[in-house]
Parts: C-alpha cells; sequence; structure tokens
C-alpha cells in the first residue's frame, strides 16, 4: 500500500535494516508540501508512508547506496543527549513473536514529528 524507507546497515542477506518511521522537516518543504499535498507541517513526513511519499521515495530505490545521488543521509552535527532518547517497543511488529516486544524503537523525546508514542 505505501512505501516504507528501510537503511541497510550490515552485508548482504544479513538481517539488519532500520525502518526510518518519521522524520523533522527543515529543508525542501515546499516540495514536501507539493508532493503530500497539504500544508500541515507535522503531518508531511510523520509516519512511514507519508516520509516516503513527502520525499519521492519508490520502489526504483530499492538498493540505492545512502550515500548517492539519487538519495544521501548527511551529518550536520546536531548533538542529542542520552536522556533525550526514547527507547520503546517498536509499532505494528505483532508477527515477530517474541521479539516484537523488544525495546528497538527510538525516537527524541517531546519531538512533535514522532509517528506515534
Amino acid at each position: 500500500m505505501y512505501h516504507c524507507l528501510n537503511i541497510v546497515t550490515e552485508r548482504e542477506h544479513f538481517p539488519s535494516a532500520v525502518l526510518i518511521r518519521a522524520v523533522e522537516p527543515v529543508d525542501g518543504i515546499e516540495v514536501m508540501k507539493k508532493l503530500r499535498k497539504t500544508d500541515a507541517l507535522r503531518n508531511l513526513a510523520s509516519g512511514p508512508g507519508k516520509l516516503c511519499m513527502a520525499f519521492g521515495i519508490d520502489k526504483k530505490m530499492n538498493g540505492q547506496n545512502v550515500f548517492g545521488v539519487e538519495i544521501y543521509i548527511e551529518d550536520r552535527g546536531e548533538k542529542i543527549i542520552a536522556k533525550d532518547i526514547v527507547r520503546a517497543k517498536r509499532v505494528g511488529v505483532d508477527y515477530a513473536g517474541a521479539c516484537a516486544h523488544y525495546p528497538w524503537r527510538f525516537y527524541i523525546k517531546d519531538n512533535e514529528f514522532v509517528s506515534k508514542n
């Protein structure tokens, strides 16, 4: 139904992807608004599907290097102190058995752009 942005962090055929569930829009906001057909800043990328729509991410980007031209991740030097990082149970993974309850979800405390608390 919707695309998701997963960043693979290990070698091929080793289960090690990180799902990016939401982002706080900082740059390119007008483009995101057009792609999402909304002016609501909080609603632009506050969920996996919304995030992909806002960034124009689709299946054509499967296998792309995140340090490439089509998509790239950038370190802007923002510092987040450990006490402001919330660790919680993952969302929507009931199928994962015992692993469904692992605290493998991380987000910044009190950030209004978190997809679900």
